[in-house]
């Protein structure tokens, strides 16, 4: 915490603003707008709800298509899920481990084939590292297919000096409890569409008609934020981009330690990109390490410190075991196939002491080392 979000919690409760919405709420959403450089916010309970916001206004229905990132938490796309529509994914790439235009090209052009085009396309900037947008979007607009950019771990990331976020028709953040700013629980859909915005508010709030008593005729959902923890997202979003600072610190220390091992490959950042380092990610040579992540995972906690392997790619996991999945390069293993079962990632917290990142750094040092 900053130190500052216990004013405007105290607000809320002297105010007597305890349900959702409430002057926090509305700041919070002006912030966060501000931010971004966008016309419009609509924050939510969850980076999830968000997701299921947008893909509700985009009018996607039950067998109806859409296309997501594979290398990525499941929360892109359950929301799918949730409202019956089919999914596609699609492999990443080495310059940036998110979506790769080239697979999409393909994915798209089989789909106009089939006559089944999807409602839209969720790119997920991964650990903080902008997906390659301009790129993406020429593909996209070229079969009038719109993008939600999922920056639910990209926010304070910036792309060719846009944040992170603005550059779909809709952006969606994460304040989920490990990300770079926190409301302990939430999220936020962002536009430049402000009618996509008033869209999203109304749905939030059980979709219900202006009338003089309780009246629906759309389904809606509960997904607006409370007062009290939109008043914690607006001294978050004060110190963000100390955060992002930090962050990238973070890394910067990894990398020169770390870097001249042979065999270890940092998550690169594409020219023309600020990435917020949400977490420091690399990768294992195990011809030359000669150890596998879970290996070297165990290994740290033995020392008390605990390493992750990277998202398990959507296209591998049961749920998904029978859904079209479009590689890379279709004669060569996926690449976000290769970035599972050979990554890694290093503890990165904001707050992370100078001391303890040098006792990581020690530590792994001697594991791939074998020392």
């Amino acid at each position: 915490m900053s130190g500052n979000e216990q004013n405007y919690i105290n607000n809320a409760f002297e105010e007597n603003w305890i349900a959702p919405l409430g002057p926090n709420v509305d700041q919070f959403e002006t912030d966060i707008a501000a931010y971004a450089g966008v016309k419009g916010a609509s924050v939510t309970s969850s980076g999830t709800g968000a997701i299921h916001l947008a893909l509700d206004i985009l009018r996607v229905r039950r067998g109806d298509s859409v296309f997501c990132s594979t290398f990525t938490f499941i929360a892109s796309a359950n929301p799918v899920l949730y409202l019956g529509a089919d999914l596609t994914f699609i492999d990443s790439e080495v310059e940036t481990w998110n979506m790769s235009p080239v697979a999409l090209e393909r994915a798209l052009a089989n789909a106009k084939k089939e006559n089944k085009l999807p409602k839209a396309i969720i790119v997920v900037n991964l650990y903080g590292q902008s997906a390659q947008m301009d790129e993406l979007l020429e593909i996209s607009n070229s079969y009038n297919v719109p993008i939600i950019e999922d920056a639910a771990e990209s926010l304070g990331s910036e792309y060719k000096g846009k944040k992170s976020g603005t550059l779909g028709k809709i952006g969606i953040y994460s304040f989920n409890g490990n990300k770079i700013i926190t409301t302990s629980g939430g999220g936020v859909l962002i536009s430049d569409d402000e009618e996509i915005i008033a869209k999203s508010r109304f749905l939030a709030t059980q979709a219900r008609d202006e009338a003089p008593h309780y009246q629906h005729s759309v389904v809606g959902y509960n997904y607006r934020m409370s007062n009290i923890l939109a008043g914690v997202g607006i001294a978050q979003l004060q110190v963000l981009d100390e955060r992002v600072k930090r962050r990238r610190e973070i890394f910067d220390t990894y990398y020169q330690e770390l870097s001249t091992i042979e065999g270890l490959n940092f998550m690169p950042e594409l020219s023309g990109t600020k990435s917020n380092r949400w977490l420091t990610t690399l990768t294992i040579n195990q011809e030359i390490i000669k150890l596998n992540p879970y290996e070297i995972m165990d290994k740290m906690n033995t020392v008390d410190i605990e390493t992750r392997a990277l998202w398990k790619p959507l296209h591998m996991q049961p749920l998904f075991k029978e859904n079209k999945f479009y590689k890379d390069k279709e004669n060569e293993d996926a690449v976000a196939s290769r970035l599972f079962f050979n990554g890694l990632c290093l503890p990165s917290g904001s707050n992370m002491s100078e001391s303890n990142q040098a006792r990581v750094i020690q530590n792994f040092k001697k594991i791939v080392q074998g020392k």
